[in-house]
């Protein structure tokens, strides 16, 4: 069962049955820190909810430690072993062969050979004890270090639960991973140590939850529930707050710093022409969530929903319309660009190859 924190994390970002499928009854309670995934037979029609590009190599992650790899442009998927058991909500390469997962209970698993072997780099245990540990050594009387404090403490009495749902690097020793709560976690040797960052953003108060981080350009980006959208301040290493006219949940960022976009709840979108310091509406058709979003290799921009649906847009995210009118009889998590055209999806129905004409 996922925990109350988890939901409460996760609600919002979730929104659909992927990450609160109910486990089936066990004998005796198996912690899936400590748990290799099972193999699934049905692994490519098992809920998975994120893919990336490894090289020419696609890899997927989904629910209770699923990862999948394709190498033959999407058409036929392998499961690999993983250390864990918990939900795996993220996955990015920085290269062919180095690359991230993290998700549910605070795991963060890393492999160097693109994405045959996973080993096992943070958890919630870890997580919450070396936050603790950091912020217990600071300058209590810096406001931004009591609250981090404060929240160390609840996150080592709230257990393991707190998800990371986000993971970016810019190369393979400089990353990011963000969560629940303001929790975010710097490393600067490829994950062998982190060092906690919640008193790096004007969030650390609010404490919301931080769902995507993402680089654009030269602009690192991480956004959140309640409309928060932060960007680092290079000369400060802070993560200011970016103003937007929306206050609803955001659940991802990409595109190009001349044709930003912004994508969350209740199918809200909005545009940046101008490197994020202005931002409009995009017009949406329906209104389910956008849960995904991905810059197609043709330069063409993607939206991925709710009810299935892939929302293509061939004017830099001014407008965007359904290229699969009926969607997936599944929501759409992520996608990403095929090396002989089209898009391959994830979802809860697993993963599907979709053809999308120009």
């Amino acid at each position: 069962m996922l925990s109350t924190c988890m939901n409460a994390a996760v609600s919002a970002f979730a929104l659909t049955l992927a990450l609160t499928v109910s486990q089936p009854a066990l004998a005796a309670f198996a912690d899936p820190i400590d748990t290799p995934a099972t193999t699934n037979p049905h692994a490519q029609t098992a809920p998975l909810l994120a893919v990336a590009h490894a090289g020419d190599r696609l890899v997927a992650v989904g629910l209770r430690g699923l990862i999948v790899l394709s190498d033959d442009n999407g058409e036929t998927w392998r499961q690999v072993p993983a250390p864990v058991s918990s939900d795996l909500v993220a996955v990015y390469f920085v290269s062919p062969r180095a690359g991230w997962a993290t998700g549910q209970d605070g795991i963060v698993l890393h492999t160097a050979d693109g994405g045959a072997t996973w080993t096992r780099q943070l958890d919630g245990r870890s997580a919450a004890a070396s936050m603790l540990a950091y912020y217990q050594k600071q300058d209590q009387s810096n406001p931004k270090v009591a609250a981090g404090l404060e929240e160390a403490r609840r996150f080592v009495n709230d257990g393991p639960g707190r998800p990371f749902l986000s993971v970016w690097f810019d190369n393979e020793r400089t990353g990011f991973i963000i969560g629940s709560f303001n929790i975010i976690f710097k490393t600067e040797d490829g994950g062998v140590s982190w060092t906690p960052w919640f008193d790096h953003t004007e969030n650390e108060q609010d404490a919301l939850n931080l769902h995507a981080i993402r680089r654009i350009g030269n602009a690192l980006y991480v956004v959140g529930e309640q409309g928060l959208v932060m960007r680092l301040d290079e000369t400060s290493q802070q993560f200011v707050k970016v103003p937007v006219p929306y206050k609803g949940s955001f659940f991802g960022i990409f595109g190009t710093p001349e044709n930003l976009i912004l994508y969350g709840l209740r199918g809200n979108a909005l545009r940046s022409a101008d490197g994020g310091q202005t931002w409009t509406k995009v017009g949406i058709p329906g209104e389910a969530s956008l849960l995904g979003g991905a810059r197609l290799a043709d330069g063409r921009l993607a939206l991925f929903s709710q009810d299935g649906r892939v929302l293509i847009s061939t004017d830099g995210g001014a407008s965007f319309s359904a290229a699969n009118a009926a969607g997936q009889p599944w929501s759409l998590w992520d996608g990403t660009s095929l090396a002989r055209g089209g898009i391959v999806v994830v979802g809860a129905g697993g993963v599907k190859n979709i053809a999308v004409l120009k």
